[in-house]
């Protein structure tokens, strides 16, 4: 299968490379040995740069003074030593916080500076987070180097009414269970304004999410498709066999591994 034109950079990228695949690093290669503990930090990001990876997994929440962390949780028990939630924290409280018990949370500006190469895969976790998302890619004039995602379709609307140009963004929820479930005759003119790719999981529960089918339906509406997320090789392969165009995995070395073997790594082999 070919990968589809959608007409963003961010998307289109390694379309002049037969193959290619966008391999993107989940919270910065969360379960690489060398960093596991260390997701979503400075150290984790700067570690898949090293590896040769352009894209880049985060997640952003706002604090209660309105700066935007490139965090996943909600609250920040799970992988600091402080407790509360990010949403009602000030940035100088949460700035006391340290990822596996080194690690400041990075701000989404802070990381946007430091990897000027890289493209990032923004998921909004909170609505808090929606019009500080969209400042920053304005002022930062990011708009070619983010894709932004989220599980809530309210917010995506949101996001994009705030744009001053167009960002590539994910097709929420119902755009996707409509792209694998609806005719695509059907979808060609709801989907307008919806998203410019699906990003999905390899399955959820015992249904298969990602089939042949479904990655032929999303190119036939010019929507390529991203799995996330895919740690174990032999699932890496089976989902590249059937013509996904990217693949969102903690397990950069793995991925990175696969790629470079069936000459789909974008950009020059490591």
């Amino acid at each position: 299968m070919t990968r589809p034109r959608t007409g963003f950079a961010y998307l289109d990228a390694g379309l002049d490379q037969p193959g290619a695949v966008l391999a993107f690093a989940h919270r910065g290669g969360a379960f690489h040995p060398d960093i596991e503990g260390l997701e979503n930090s400075l150290a984790a990001f700067a570690h898949a740069v090293a590896l040769g990876y352009r894209y880049l997994e985060t997640d952003v929440h706002a604090t209660r003074d309105g700066v935007l962390l490139a965090f996943h949780d909600h609250v920040l028990d799970r992988v600091t030593g402080v407790t509360g939630s990010v949403g009602k924290m000030s940035y100088v409280d949460v700035r006391a916080a340290r990822i596996g018990g080194r690690e400041e949370i990075p701000t989404f500006a802070s990381l946007l500076e430091e990897f000027p190469d890289a493209r990032f895969n923004v998921d909004l976790k909170s609505p808090a987070a929606v019009g500080p998302l969209a400042d920053l890619v304005r002022r930062a004039e990011a708009h070619d180097r983010v894709c932004v995602a989220s599980f809530s379709d309210a917010r995506l609307r949101t996001f994009r009414r705030l744009l001053d140009r167009p960002v590539a963004t994910v097709c929420g929820p119902r755009a996707a269970a409509g792209v694998r479930l609806a005719p695509t005759r059907a979808l060609a003119a709801r989907l307008r304004g919806t998203g410019d790719a699906l990003q999905v999981p390899h399955r959820r529960g015992r249904v298969t999410v990602v089939t042949e089918e479904l990655v032929s339906r999303a190119h036939a509406l010019g929507r390529p498709v991203h799995v996330w997320t895919v740690d174990d090789p032999t699932e890496m392969h089976q989902l590249l066999d059937l013509g996904v165009d990217g693949l969102m995995t903690d397990r950069t070395d793995v991925l990175r591994d696969v790629l470079t073997q069936r000459g789909q790594w974008m950009g020059e082999a490591p």
